[in-house]
């Protein structure tokens, strides 16, 4: 396999006037072409050269790393370096396995030792796929040659142990760790992110002598994650009066906190920080700023955030556009941008199915009678993904056969995604609401009283209002705000006013058989976002409601959209919580 080496003779020293060509290289034929230089002027059996040229195959955004691998193979006495290249580069692959056959190979011949770097690539492609059993060998390796206090490695460990899951396993060798650094403390607290345990990470946090970027960024992703954007949002607060800048991946987190939590001013807020500092535009960061707007309300500036700004090569920024219009009802500008997507050859994945799903389900582009149609085509959709479809696909559809009212595929839709989980509360309850709405009250008080005997209970939803840059959630359960009297005394008000103006209530989705209508629109009035809506024009001063009320309007669907990404289909009482956060003139974020 080697033998065209013995041909070369000695490079003339001219010869390395060729190195720096390595460096321009902007494509893979350009590679190709300088591979050949190599070769015939000798070059490629001189260490230099050919590091860069499996560094450049295996780094670079249009390199090979199967191409790489041939290259190595043809080396008579790779080095230490480059075997760590190419360690490296197999590590975070979907063939990580290479990485431990390399090293196996290094570890073979006897004039190599692997050193730090060596352990800390095969440590992050043991995390990235192998058994477990594979990285305690390896570690027992780094044992015998005595690393097993060296920082690299046991950092890389720490992550290792914390991309399997084994967050016991990585606590141990960060509390053994006799070396530690900024880095050890920033993995063991993603590594209780990844977990799911952030009340662990917000104390191992809070412990912390030194923060960076970095450490915020997690903590705050962490409570974003785990739905308590609340606090997630206090965090950031806390980072921004510490003198710490954010970068692209913190504003992510906060303004997905900010769309969750339906808070426009702060999402305003981020928005102008970004184009203040001259954060870096990627496409998570821009899809998070589009979902934001989308979910708030702001459809038309979330359009016109995506038209806008030109870092759309990923999928992130196509899916926010596509689902915000498809939110807020618009079909045919969610198909529009899917088509453009097409054009840009942009990859479309599961959650771009999900939001043409929803623009499907959601919006009535033509008369009532071809909503039967736009269902069945929602179905030719999934069976002709390019991805087997997944629960939260078969959801959608199932969701957009309540609204069409097709009950007879809503059925069969339903026992698919029971199949696939059967702990899928949501879905069963979508089925109860198409019992209920046809009249079939026996069959939906059986699945209910299912999920009552099975001890599972539906998240309950909530409806958010902000007002003054002050911003107030409502959750179902009791009447626990100070404003609870009057606030349902004007609701009551309210709907005697929207009543007699023409309002005629839907009942037929109640879950319950309720006999009498005025029950029935009694269970519909307490829903948490009619609450928010009464809750923000009683505390509107008065006389200027009338100026207010194209704001009025946005806050009104805000609270819809609210609403209905959380699924608030559960007709109980309603609790009110309420938690507080303004931004102050100097553009923090406080908390009341």
């Amino acid at each position: 396999m080697n033998r065209w080496y013995s041909s070369f003779k000695k490079p003339l020293r001219s010869n390395y006037k060729l190195i720096p060509m390595l460096d321009s290289c902007k494509s893979m034929n350009q590679i190709k072409q300088a591979h050949a230089q190599l070769i015939t002027t000798g070059l490629i059996i001189r260490p230099i050269p050919v590091n860069k040229l499996i560094k450049l195959l295996t780094v670079s955004g249009f390199g090979s790393l199967s191409y790489a691998h041939i290259v190595f193979d043809q080396i008579p006495h790779p080095d230490l370096i480059l075997y760590n290249t190419m360690i490296k580069a197999y590590a975070p692959s979907p063939t990580s396995h290479n990485a431990l056959l390399m090293f196996r190979s290094m570890i073979r011949d006897l004039s190599l030792f692997p050193n730090q770097y060596s352990f800390v690539f095969v440590f992050n492609a043991c995390g990235n796929g192998l058994e477990v059993l594979v990285g305690e060998q390896v570690r027992v390796h780094a044992i015998k040659i005595g690393l097993e206090n060296n920082l690299f490695v046991t950092n890389a460990l720490i992550g290792m142990y914390g991309n399997w899951g084994l967050i016991e396993e990585s606590r141990k060798v960060f509390v053994w760790s006799v070396n530690r650094d900024l880095y050890s403390w920033n993995i063991m607290i993603a590594g209780y992110v990844r977990s799911g345990n952030i009340d662990q990470a917000k104390e191992l946090f809070v412990r912390m002598h030194e923060r960076d970027v970095v450490s915020w960024s997690t903590i705050i992703a962490g409570y974003v994650q785990m739905g308590r954007y609340m606090e997630g949002l206090d965090i950031f607060h806390k980072m921004l009066q510490t003198g710490s800048k954010p970068n692209e991946y913190t504003l992510a987190s906060a303004l997905a906190a900010c769309s969750n939590l339906v808070a426009l001013d702060q999402g305003r807020w981020i928005h102008v920080y970004i184009d203040k500092d001259k954060i870096k535009m990627n496409e998570r960061l821009l899809s998070s700023l589009i979902d934001m707007y989308a979910k708030c309300g702001e459809i038309d500036v979330a359009s016109k955030v995506f038209h806008k700004n030109g870092v759309k090569q990923k999928v992130w920024p196509w899916n926010a556009m596509i689902g915000g219009f498809a939110m807020h009802g618009k079909s045919k500008e969610a198909i529009k941008v899917f088509e453009q997507m097409k054009t840009e050859n942009v990859s479309p994945n599961k959650v771009t199915f999900i939001g043409l799903l929803n623009a499907c389900s959601h919006g009535y582009m033509v008369e009532e009678g071809k909503g039967y149609f736009r269902s069945m085509e929602a179905e030719e959709i999934i069976l002709s993904m390019p991805m087997a479809p997944d629960v939260a696909i078969w959801v959608a559809l199932l969701s957009a056969c309540r609204i069409h009212k097709d009950t007879q595929r809503g059925y069969r839709i339903g026992k698919i995604v029971n199949e696939l989980d059967p702990e899928h509360i949501g879905c069963r309850i979508l089925v109860a609401n198409m019992c209920s709405a046809s009249g079939r009250w026996n069959e939906a008080r059986r699945l209910r009283e299912k999920d009552e005997v099975s001890g599972r209970k539906k998240t309950p939803g909530c409806s958010s209002i902000e007002l003054r840059g002050v911003f107030y959630q409502f959750l179902v359960g009791d009447r626990s705000h100070p404003q609870t009297k009057q606030l349902y005394s004007f609701l009551e008000e309210m709907t005697a006013k929207l009543r007699l103006a023409g309002y005629v209530p839907e009942f037929g989705e109640l879950l319950l058989d309720i006999d009498e209508e005025e029950d029935k629109e009694t269970a519909l009035s307490y829903h948490s976002e009619k609450l928010a809506i009464a809750f923000g024009l009683m505390n509107t001063e008065s006389g200027k409601a009338n100026s207010h009320c194209e704001e009025l309007k946005k806050t009104a669907s805000r609270i819809s959209l609210t609403a209905t990404s959380q699924q608030n289909s559960l007709h109980s009482g309603c609790t009110i919580q309420v938690k507080l956060i303004g931004i102050p003139a100097n553009g923090g974020i406080a908390k009341g």
